[in-house]
């Protein structure tokens, strides 16, 4: 993969525009997906985020494709919701077999740590992510200060993985061995009635309905209490 960075409101930006014009998390959210729509060029394959600061980007993309300041754009999306989204805002799809190098991909992430390292696909879009993001020559992360954390984990909420619907549960015991005496460890497949935020583990394979990822697989959940100390 190319290069990465960071983009992020700074503090100081973020609490002044809060107390003068009252910005929301979501105005902030939009503010960085902007700047970052400021990078694309005519004539790219963009990688298209998921999620609700990457919408902000898609939708900016839209909104100059159709007034003329941008053209010749293709995008290749990271799930079936930006495929959606990117198609509603006039943004024209292609995959990784047309064009298999990427030119910039923008998105958001869960959690970043100082070393910009990143928790993303909490909403369940992992796999596709991955592929289009490691294929690009450029991937900026937009983020605001709530997604910053001193180590990966350290928001309590989920670092998932996603497996194969064969053989999860013999996955997950291999997880759950590989991370055996780590404290405040636990793991749980994700359910379809449950969300990134419970961390109770349960294992009763008959009252299951897994939630399934756009590529058909099933992820489990990692909490960590106190973060990753050193590699996972």
């Amino acid at each position: 993969m190319g290069s990465s960075f960071l983009l992020q409101p700074s503090r100081s930006l973020m609490e002044e525009a809060m107390a003068a014009a009252g910005q929301s998390q979501d105005d902030l959210k939009r503010i960085v997906a902007l700047r970052a729509v400021e990078l694309v060029r005519s004539g790219m394959v963009l990688g298209l985020g998921t999620g609700s600061t990457a919408a902000h980007a898609l939708d900016r993309i839209g909104d100059l494709l159709r007034g003329g300041d941008l053209r010749d754009i293709v995008g290749i999306p990271t799930s079936e919701w930006a495929a959606a989204r990117a198609t509603a805002a006039g943004i024209p799809l292609t995959d990784l077999a047309a064009h298999p190098v990427v030119d910039l991909s923008i998105d958001g992430a869960d959690e970043v740590d100082p070393a910009l390292n990143l928790v993303k696909g909490r909403g369940g879009s992992l796999l596709q992510e991955k592929m289009v993001e490691g294929a690009s020559r450029r991937f900026v992360v937009i983020v605001d200060d709530s997604k910053l954390v001193p180590r990966l984990g350290g928001s309590g909420l989920a670092i998932p993985v996603e497996v194969i619907p064969f053989g999860w549960a013999l996955t997950l015991r291999r997880l759950q061995n590989l991370f055996d005496g780590t404290p405040g460890f636990n793991l749980k497949l994700r359910t379809a009635s449950i969300n990134a935020k419970a961390s109770a583990f349960t294992e009763k394979e008959s009252e299951i309905e897994p939630f399934v990822t756009d590529n058909k697989n099933y992820i489990v959940d990692l909490f960590f209490e106190d973060g990753i100390h050193g590699d996972l």
